[in-house]
C-alpha cells in the first residue's frame, strides 16, 4: 500500500504557473504576439531602458534568443533601441506607444485569468496567497544573491595551488 504524500510546493507552483500561462495565451490569441513576446513586453514595460543582456537575464533566456525577439519587435514598431547615454557601445530598450497601447488589454486579460484562478477564495485568502508568494520570492532572492556573492569570493581553503 503506497503512502499518500502531501502535494509538493514546487509541483503546485509549476502547475499553477503553467496553467495560468496557458490560459493567458488562449485569452490573448488576438494580440498577434507570441507568448515569449508577451512576456518580453511585460518585463520591458516594468524596466524601461534596460539593456538586452539584463532583459535576457530577467527572462531567463539566452541573449541571442532575446535579441531575435527584440529584432522582430523593433521591425513591428513595438520596441525601440536607443543609445545608452552612459555607454556609446550599449543600447537601451523601450516600449513604443503602439506597444504601450497593448499593455492595458494584456493586463485586463491577466486580471480576468487571475480572477478565474482564484474563484472560491475569500479576499483574505487572496491577500494571504499574494503575501506568502512575495515572502517566498524574497527569501529565495536573498538566498540566491548571497550564494552568488559567496561564489564570487573564494575562501583560502578553496584556492588550489
Amino acid at each position: 500500500m503506497s503512502q499518500q504524500h502531501p502535494p509538493s510546493l514546487g509541483f503546485l507552483l509549476i502547475d499553477a504557473a503553467r496553467l495560468i500561462r496557458r490560459r493567458f495565451e488562449q485569452e490573448s490569441r488576438d494580440l498577434s504576439m507570441t507568448s515569449a513576446q508577451l512576456q518580453l513586453v511585460a518585463r520591458l514595460a516594468k524596466n524601461e531602458g534596460i539593456g538586452q543582456a539584463a532583459l535576457a537575464a530577467l527572462l531567463e533566456l539566452e541573449p541571442m534568443t532575446v535579441s531575435r525577439h527584440v529584432d522582430r519587435m523593433v521591425a513591428a514598431g513595438l520596441v525601440e533601441r536607443r543609445q545608452d547615454p552612459n555607454d556609446r557601445r550599449a543600447r537601451q530598450l523601450f516600449t513604443t506607444d503602439r506597444c504601450r497601447a497593448l499593455i492595458e488589454p494584456m493586463r485586463a486579460r491577466a486580471a480576468a485569468v487571475f480572477e478565474d484562478a482564484q474563484k472560491g477564495m475569500s479576499a483574505a485568502e487572496r491577500r494571504n496567497l499574494i503575501s506568502a508568494l512575495e515572502t517566498l520570492i524574497a527569501n529565495l532572492s536573498t538566498i540566491e544573491a548571497g550564494e552568488s556573492v559567496r561564489g564570487a569570493v573564494r575562501e583560502p581553503s578553496e584556492v588550489t595551488p
